[in-house]
């Protein structure tokens, strides 16, 4: 187990909608609980009271006319407040955050298919402060696919963002690509088409191997 000395381990998972994040979480989630480690989940745009209020903001469809770098600036907002308020007192109590999305997918969903650019990253330097997680786990699959997945989803309402066309969610997905090359020593591609199982099976790999670095 980690000392208190130790600072938390950090754990974020991406992907495009539809690409399975939830039934993997929950997962994680057990896997993790079964390593008798203290576990802190948390989710983005959310996490804490204020942020979960700028994610009803964000992904409310009655708000389709908000323009992009309002967008990039409301998920920095969020994310600082998040980072700080939540994020930041768990790993310095030693704890394993695992969070649903990090700055992966400002990058993705503003910088690449908003159009924004490297001013996504700029302005969430300063909402993180230069936060990263420790891994990444990217759940790889084709947006056409993910967005099947949520269309035929029992009692799922489509968000604002999901509702975008292919177009968008094809410009996300090169964007996760993009930072998944980038960035190989934190981010772990994940091949999202095969089942429940065998994707989980790769998860747990690159757990293993995550949690072995801190002696867990």
């Amino acid at each position: 187990m980690m000392t208190q000395q130790k600072k938390g381990i950090f754990i974020s998972i991406e992907g495009t909608d539809g690409s399975g994040k939830s039934t993997q979480i929950q997962k994680i989630l057990d896997d993790l609980s079964a390593r008798k480690l203290d576990v802190v989940f948390t989710r983005e745009p959310g996490g804490t009271p204020i942020s979960e209020k700028i994610r009803q903001i964000l992904l409310s469809p009655e708000h389709g006319e908000m323009c992009a770098e309002t967008e990039m600036l409301l998920y920095a907002a969020a994310r600082a407040q998040h980072v700080r308020q939540k994020i930041l007192p768990a790993l310095a109590e030693g704890k394993v955050v695992l969070s649903d999305r990090f700055l992966d997918s400002s990058i993705a969903y503003q910088g690449y298919a908003r159009g924004l650019g490297a001013c996504v990253l700029t302005v969430n330097q300063i909402a993180t402060g230069g936060l990263e997680p420790d891994l990444t786990i990217f759940l790889d699959l084709p947006p056409k696919e993910g967005i099947r997945r949520k269309r035929i989803e029992a009692d799922h309402t489509m968000d604002r963002l999901e509702q975008e066309d292919l177009s968008f969610h094809e410009k996300v997905y090169q964007g996760y690509l993009e930072t998944a090359k980038q960035s190989p020593h934190r981010v772990c591609r994940i091949d999202a088409s095969a089942s429940v199982d065998a994707v989980f099976a790769q998860v747990k790999a690159a757990l293993d191997q995550c949690l072995a670095r801190w002696d867990v």
